[in-house]
Protein backbone atom coordinates (compact mmCIF):
# COMPACT_ATOMS: atom_id res chain seq x y z
CA UNK A 1 0.00 0.00 0.00
CA UNK A 2 1.13 3.53 -0.68
CA UNK A 3 2.58 5.74 2.02
CA UNK A 4 0.63 8.85 3.04
CA UNK A 5 1.01 11.93 0.88
CA UNK A 6 4.58 13.16 1.10
CA UNK A 7 5.29 16.34 3.01
CA UNK A 8 8.25 18.60 3.51
CA UNK A 9 11.04 17.44 5.82
CA UNK A 10 10.14 18.11 9.42
CA UNK A 11 6.45 18.63 8.62
CA UNK A 12 4.07 16.20 10.26
CA UNK A 13 1.80 14.32 7.88
CA UNK A 14 -1.66 13.41 9.20
CA UNK A 15 -2.13 9.70 9.72
CA UNK A 16 -4.21 8.02 7.01
CA UNK A 17 -7.91 7.58 7.78
CA UNK A 18 -9.26 4.18 6.81
CA UNK A 19 -12.52 4.19 4.93
CA UNK A 20 -15.13 1.93 6.53
CA UNK A 21 -15.72 -1.43 4.90
CA UNK A 22 -19.34 -1.23 3.81
CA UNK A 23 -21.38 -4.44 3.76
CA UNK A 24 -22.98 -5.57 0.52
CA UNK A 25 -26.27 -3.67 0.10
CA UNK A 26 -29.46 -5.70 0.00
CA UNK A 27 -30.88 -6.27 -3.45
CA UNK A 28 -33.88 -4.06 -2.68
CA UNK A 29 -31.51 -1.13 -2.03
CA UNK A 30 -30.20 -1.35 -5.59
CA UNK A 31 -33.75 -1.86 -6.84
CA UNK A 32 -34.91 1.29 -5.04
CA UNK A 33 -32.49 3.39 -7.10
CA UNK A 34 -33.11 1.56 -10.35
CA UNK A 35 -36.90 1.39 -10.14
CA UNK A 36 -37.85 4.71 -8.56
CA UNK A 37 -35.26 6.71 -6.61
CA UNK A 38 -33.42 6.80 -3.31
CA UNK A 39 -31.04 8.84 -1.20
CA UNK A 40 -27.99 7.86 0.79
CA UNK A 41 -25.62 9.58 3.22
CA UNK A 42 -22.04 9.87 1.93
CA UNK A 43 -19.65 9.38 4.88
CA UNK A 44 -16.93 8.25 2.46
CA UNK A 45 -16.29 11.91 1.55
CA UNK A 46 -14.61 14.79 3.34
CA UNK A 47 -15.04 18.50 2.68
CA UNK A 48 -12.33 21.17 2.46
CA UNK A 49 -13.18 24.87 2.35
CA UNK A 50 -10.74 27.40 0.90
CA UNK A 51 -11.38 31.04 1.80
CA UNK A 52 -9.61 34.34 1.19
CA UNK A 53 -9.12 36.83 -1.64
CA UNK A 54 -6.68 34.50 -3.42
CA UNK A 55 -8.59 31.24 -2.93
CA UNK A 56 -9.48 30.84 -6.62
CA UNK A 57 -6.07 31.82 -7.97
CA UNK A 58 -4.28 29.64 -5.43
CA UNK A 59 -6.28 26.53 -6.34
CA UNK A 60 -5.90 27.41 -10.03
CA UNK A 61 -2.13 27.03 -9.56
CA UNK A 62 -2.49 23.66 -7.82
CA UNK A 63 -5.28 21.69 -9.54
CA UNK A 64 -5.71 20.26 -13.03
CA UNK A 65 -8.84 22.27 -13.78
CA UNK A 66 -9.70 25.97 -13.99
CA UNK A 67 -10.84 27.46 -10.69
CA UNK A 68 -10.00 31.05 -11.61
CA UNK A 69 -13.14 31.26 -13.76
CA UNK A 70 -15.38 29.00 -11.69
CA UNK A 71 -18.83 30.61 -11.56
CA UNK A 72 -21.61 30.29 -9.01
CA UNK A 73 -23.68 27.92 -11.15
CA UNK A 74 -20.98 25.37 -11.99
CA UNK A 75 -19.01 22.61 -10.31
CA UNK A 76 -15.89 21.01 -11.77
CA UNK A 77 -14.05 17.76 -11.46
CA UNK A 78 -10.34 18.32 -10.78
CA UNK A 79 -7.22 16.41 -9.85
CA UNK A 80 -4.35 17.24 -7.53
CA UNK A 81 -1.07 15.84 -8.85
CA UNK A 82 2.43 15.22 -7.60
CA UNK A 83 5.32 16.87 -9.49
CA UNK A 84 5.55 13.61 -11.45
CA UNK A 85 2.01 14.10 -12.76
CA UNK A 86 0.53 11.30 -10.64
CA UNK A 87 -2.82 11.89 -8.96
CA UNK A 88 -2.74 12.52 -5.23
CA UNK A 89 -6.48 13.15 -5.09
CA UNK A 90 -9.61 13.64 -7.17
CA UNK A 91 -11.97 16.43 -6.21
CA UNK A 92 -15.34 17.94 -7.01
CA UNK A 93 -14.91 21.72 -6.72
CA UNK A 94 -17.49 24.52 -6.53
CA UNK A 95 -18.12 27.98 -5.08
CA UNK A 96 -20.07 28.03 -1.83
CA UNK A 97 -20.89 31.37 -0.20
CA UNK A 98 -17.51 32.98 0.57
CA UNK A 99 -15.43 29.86 -0.03
CA UNK A 100 -14.41 27.39 -2.68
CA UNK A 101 -15.51 23.99 -1.49
CA UNK A 102 -13.91 20.66 -2.41
CA UNK A 103 -15.35 17.18 -1.98
CA UNK A 104 -12.61 14.55 -1.61
CA UNK A 105 -12.29 10.96 -0.45
CA UNK A 106 -12.42 11.11 3.35
CA UNK A 107 -9.30 9.02 3.80
CA UNK A 108 -7.31 11.70 1.96
CA UNK A 109 -8.95 14.86 3.31
CA UNK A 110 -6.46 15.63 6.10
CA UNK A 111 -3.37 14.85 4.03
CA UNK A 112 -4.55 16.83 1.00
CA UNK A 113 -5.47 19.81 3.16
CA UNK A 114 -2.07 19.67 4.86
CA UNK A 115 -0.14 19.44 1.61
CA UNK A 116 -2.05 22.24 -0.10
CA UNK A 117 -1.58 24.45 2.98
CA UNK A 118 2.18 24.07 2.62
CA UNK A 119 2.06 25.91 -0.71
CA UNK A 120 -0.16 28.82 0.27
CA UNK A 121 2.92 30.90 1.17
CA UNK A 122 2.00 34.59 0.67
CA UNK A 123 -1.35 33.94 -0.98
CA UNK A 124 -4.43 35.18 0.86
CA UNK A 125 -5.98 31.75 1.19
CA UNK A 126 -6.82 29.51 4.11
CA UNK A 127 -7.87 25.87 4.06
CA UNK A 128 -10.21 24.39 6.66
CA UNK A 129 -11.78 21.00 7.30
CA UNK A 130 -15.53 21.49 6.89
CA UNK A 131 -16.43 17.80 7.14
CA UNK A 132 -17.84 18.03 10.65
CA UNK A 133 -19.98 21.08 9.88
CA UNK A 134 -21.50 19.77 6.65
CA UNK A 135 -23.52 16.80 5.52
CA UNK A 136 -23.22 15.19 2.09
CA UNK A 137 -26.17 13.30 0.61
CA UNK A 138 -26.30 11.42 -2.68
CA UNK A 139 -29.56 11.02 -4.59
CA UNK A 140 -30.22 8.85 -7.63
CA UNK A 141 -33.18 7.92 -9.77
CA UNK A 142 -36.55 9.67 -9.91
CA UNK A 143 -35.77 12.19 -7.15
CA UNK A 144 -36.57 15.59 -8.66
CA UNK A 145 -39.98 15.93 -7.02
CA UNK A 146 -38.56 14.98 -3.63
CA UNK A 147 -35.77 17.56 -3.99
CA UNK A 148 -38.21 20.34 -4.85
CA UNK A 149 -39.06 20.61 -1.16
CA UNK A 150 -35.48 21.61 -0.35
CA UNK A 151 -34.47 23.59 -3.46
CA UNK A 152 -36.39 26.08 -5.61
CA UNK A 153 -34.69 24.83 -8.77
CA UNK A 154 -33.09 21.54 -9.81
CA UNK A 155 -29.84 21.47 -11.87
CA UNK A 156 -30.60 20.50 -15.46
CA UNK A 157 -27.11 19.57 -16.67
CA UNK A 158 -24.09 17.64 -15.45
CA UNK A 159 -22.00 19.71 -13.02
CA UNK A 160 -24.62 22.44 -12.93
CA UNK A 161 -25.16 23.71 -9.37
CA UNK A 162 -27.94 25.50 -7.52
CA UNK A 163 -27.79 26.98 -4.02
CA UNK A 164 -30.33 27.47 -1.27
CA UNK A 165 -30.56 27.75 2.51
CA UNK A 166 -29.96 23.99 2.69
CA UNK A 167 -26.65 24.20 0.81
CA UNK A 168 -25.58 23.29 -2.71
CA UNK A 169 -27.17 20.77 -5.06
CA UNK A 170 -24.96 19.52 -7.90
CA UNK A 171 -25.94 17.23 -10.70
CA UNK A 172 -23.24 14.64 -11.32
CA UNK A 173 -22.92 12.17 -14.21
CA UNK A 174 -25.81 9.73 -14.65
CA UNK A 175 -25.28 6.10 -13.76
CA UNK A 176 -27.18 3.07 -15.01
CA UNK A 177 -29.41 5.51 -16.89
CA UNK A 178 -30.48 7.28 -13.69
CA UNK A 179 -30.10 10.92 -12.74
CA UNK A 180 -27.74 11.65 -9.85
CA UNK A 181 -27.24 14.60 -7.51
CA UNK A 182 -24.91 15.46 -4.65
CA UNK A 183 -26.34 17.67 -1.90
CA UNK A 184 -23.81 19.26 0.46
CA UNK A 185 -24.91 21.79 3.05
CA UNK A 186 -24.78 22.90 6.68
CA UNK A 187 -25.31 19.86 8.85
CA UNK A 188 -28.23 21.31 10.82
CA UNK A 189 -30.01 22.56 7.69
CA UNK A 190 -29.67 19.24 5.87
CA UNK A 191 -30.66 17.17 8.89
CA UNK A 192 -33.77 19.32 9.38
CA UNK A 193 -34.93 18.40 5.88
CA UNK A 194 -34.12 14.69 5.98
CA UNK A 195 -37.44 13.58 7.56
CA UNK A 196 -39.37 15.18 4.68
CA UNK A 197 -37.00 13.59 2.17
CA UNK A 198 -37.29 10.19 3.83
CA UNK A 199 -41.08 10.42 3.62
CA UNK A 200 -40.74 10.49 -0.17
CA UNK A 201 -37.64 8.39 -0.86
CA UNK A 202 -36.07 5.30 0.73
CA UNK A 203 -32.68 5.67 2.40
CA UNK A 204 -30.12 3.16 1.15
CA UNK A 205 -26.52 2.24 1.93
CA UNK A 206 -23.65 4.58 0.99
CA UNK A 207 -22.18 1.54 -0.80
CA UNK A 208 -24.84 1.96 -3.48
CA UNK A 209 -23.28 5.36 -4.32
CA UNK A 210 -19.89 3.73 -4.74
CA UNK A 211 -21.45 1.33 -7.24
CA UNK A 212 -23.19 4.17 -9.07
CA UNK A 213 -19.91 6.10 -9.36
CA UNK A 214 -18.34 3.04 -10.95
CA UNK A 215 -21.25 2.61 -13.35
CA UNK A 216 -20.89 6.29 -14.28
CA UNK A 217 -17.25 5.61 -15.13
CA UNK A 218 -16.10 8.30 -12.70
CA UNK A 219 -13.01 7.31 -10.69
CA UNK A 220 -12.23 8.37 -7.15
CA UNK A 221 -8.68 8.48 -5.84
CA UNK A 222 -8.41 6.89 -2.39
CA UNK A 223 -5.42 6.16 -0.20
CA UNK A 224 -4.92 2.73 -1.78
CA UNK A 225 -4.15 4.23 -5.21
CA UNK A 226 -2.43 7.53 -4.40
CA UNK A 227 0.27 8.41 -6.98
CA UNK A 228 -0.54 5.47 -9.24
CA UNK A 229 -2.07 7.24 -12.23
CA UNK A 230 -1.47 10.13 -14.61
CA UNK A 231 -4.94 11.72 -15.07
CA UNK A 232 -5.46 10.36 -18.60
CA UNK A 233 -4.87 6.80 -17.37
CA UNK A 234 -8.18 7.00 -15.52
CA UNK A 235 -10.02 9.03 -18.17
CA UNK A 236 -9.89 12.37 -16.35
CA UNK A 237 -9.38 14.16 -19.66
CA UNK A 238 -12.52 12.56 -21.09
CA UNK A 239 -14.52 13.49 -17.99
CA UNK A 240 -13.50 17.15 -18.16
CA UNK A 241 -11.21 16.98 -15.13
CA UNK A 242 -8.18 18.48 -16.92
CA UNK A 243 -7.97 21.89 -18.58
CA UNK A 244 -5.09 21.80 -21.07
CA UNK A 245 -5.24 25.56 -21.68
CA UNK A 246 -4.75 26.73 -18.10
CA UNK A 247 -1.47 27.72 -16.49
CA UNK A 248 0.99 25.56 -14.65
CA UNK A 249 0.22 23.27 -11.72
CA UNK A 250 2.24 20.47 -10.13
CA UNK A 251 2.86 17.77 -12.73
CA UNK A 252 1.45 19.87 -15.59
CA UNK A 253 4.36 19.18 -17.95
CA UNK A 254 3.99 15.42 -17.56
CA UNK A 255 0.21 15.57 -18.07
CA UNK A 256 0.52 17.81 -21.13
CA UNK A 257 3.31 15.72 -22.68
CA UNK A 258 1.21 12.58 -22.29
CA UNK A 259 -1.68 14.31 -24.04
CA UNK A 260 0.09 15.84 -26.99
CA UNK A 261 2.69 13.19 -27.75
CA UNK A 262 0.15 10.40 -27.91
CA UNK A 263 1.82 8.41 -25.15
CA UNK A 264 -1.34 7.29 -23.34
CA UNK A 265 -1.25 3.54 -23.79
CA UNK A 266 -3.29 2.85 -20.66
CA UNK A 267 -6.89 3.76 -19.98
CA UNK A 268 -9.65 3.02 -17.51
CA UNK A 269 -12.26 0.36 -18.22
CA UNK A 270 -15.33 -1.05 -16.47
CA UNK A 271 -15.48 -4.69 -15.42
CA UNK A 272 -17.12 -7.22 -13.13
CA UNK A 273 -15.18 -9.87 -11.24
CA UNK A 274 -16.11 -12.62 -8.80
CA UNK A 275 -15.54 -11.86 -5.12
CA UNK A 276 -16.63 -9.56 -2.34
CA UNK A 277 -15.89 -5.86 -1.89
CA UNK A 278 -13.98 -6.43 1.36
CA UNK A 279 -11.32 -8.47 -0.47
CA UNK A 280 -11.51 -7.16 -4.04
CA UNK A 281 -10.10 -3.73 -3.26
CA UNK A 282 -8.46 -0.81 -5.08
CA UNK A 283 -4.74 -1.25 -5.68
CA UNK A 284 -4.85 -4.97 -6.52
CA UNK A 285 -2.99 -5.76 -9.72
CA UNK A 286 -4.28 -7.39 -12.91
CA UNK A 287 -2.52 -9.96 -15.09
CA UNK A 288 -3.03 -10.91 -18.73
CA UNK A 289 -3.24 -14.53 -19.87
CA UNK A 290 -0.57 -13.95 -22.54
CA UNK A 291 1.93 -12.30 -20.17
CA UNK A 292 1.49 -13.77 -16.69
CA UNK A 293 4.84 -12.55 -15.38
CA UNK A 294 4.04 -8.87 -15.05
CA UNK A 295 0.91 -6.86 -14.17
CA UNK A 296 -1.08 -5.22 -16.95
CA UNK A 297 -3.26 -3.01 -14.79
CA UNK A 298 -4.74 -2.16 -11.41
CA UNK A 299 -8.11 -1.85 -9.72
CA UNK A 300 -9.03 1.82 -9.22
CA UNK A 301 -12.43 1.58 -7.50
CA UNK A 302 -14.56 -1.38 -6.46
CA UNK A 303 -18.09 -1.90 -5.17
CA UNK A 304 -20.50 -4.76 -4.65
CA UNK A 305 -22.67 -5.31 -7.73
CA UNK A 306 -26.44 -5.97 -7.65
CA UNK A 307 -26.20 -9.25 -9.57
CA UNK A 308 -23.22 -10.60 -7.67
CA UNK A 309 -19.49 -10.16 -7.62
CA UNK A 310 -17.78 -6.79 -7.66
CA UNK A 311 -18.00 -4.06 -10.27
CA UNK A 312 -14.72 -2.21 -10.75
CA UNK A 313 -13.06 0.60 -12.59
CA UNK A 314 -9.70 -0.71 -13.74
CA UNK A 315 -6.66 1.03 -15.18
CA UNK A 316 -5.19 -1.22 -17.86
CA UNK A 317 -2.91 -1.40 -20.89
CA UNK A 318 -5.04 -0.86 -23.96
CA UNK A 319 -3.31 -3.75 -25.68
CA UNK A 320 -4.60 -6.10 -22.98
CA UNK A 321 -8.18 -5.45 -24.03
CA UNK A 322 -7.75 -6.65 -27.61
CA UNK A 323 -7.28 -10.38 -26.98
CA UNK A 324 -6.79 -13.00 -24.29
CA UNK A 325 -8.18 -12.70 -20.77
CA UNK A 326 -7.41 -10.49 -17.79
CA UNK A 327 -7.28 -11.88 -14.26
CA UNK A 328 -7.24 -10.48 -10.74
CA UNK A 329 -4.15 -10.97 -8.60
CA UNK A 330 -2.43 -13.54 -10.83
CA UNK A 331 -2.77 -15.09 -14.27
CA UNK A 332 -4.83 -17.91 -12.74
CA UNK A 333 -6.97 -15.58 -10.61
CA UNK A 334 -10.62 -14.70 -11.22
CA UNK A 335 -11.24 -13.49 -14.77
CA UNK A 336 -12.61 -10.02 -15.40
CA UNK A 337 -15.74 -9.60 -17.51
CA UNK A 338 -15.42 -6.25 -19.25
CA UNK A 339 -18.50 -4.04 -19.66
CA UNK A 340 -19.08 -0.94 -21.80
CA UNK A 341 -18.31 2.44 -20.28
CA UNK A 342 -21.09 5.04 -20.50
CA UNK A 343 -18.86 7.29 -22.62
CA UNK A 344 -16.48 6.90 -25.56
CA UNK A 345 -12.71 7.01 -25.22
CA UNK A 346 -10.54 8.89 -27.70
CA UNK A 347 -8.62 6.89 -30.27
CA UNK A 348 -4.98 6.89 -29.22
CA UNK A 349 -2.26 7.59 -31.74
Amino acid sequence: MNAPLASAPGTAVPAPVSLPVLPRPARDEFDAVLSRGAFMPLPQFGVIDVTGDDAASFLHSQLTNDTQHLDAATARLAGYCSPKGRLLASLLVWCSAESIRMLVSKDLQAAVQKRLSMFVLRAKAKLADATGDTLAIGLAGDVRAALSGAFDAIPDGVHVKVDGPAGSLIRVPDAAGRLRYVWVGPKAEVEARLPALEAKLPRVSPAVWDWLDIRAGEPRITQRVVEQFVPQMINFDVLGGVNFRKGCYPGQEVVARSQYRGTIKRRMALANVAGEADSVVPGLELFHSDDPGQPCGMLVNTAAAPDGGVDALVEIKLASLSNGTVHLGAADGPALNFLPLPYALPTEA
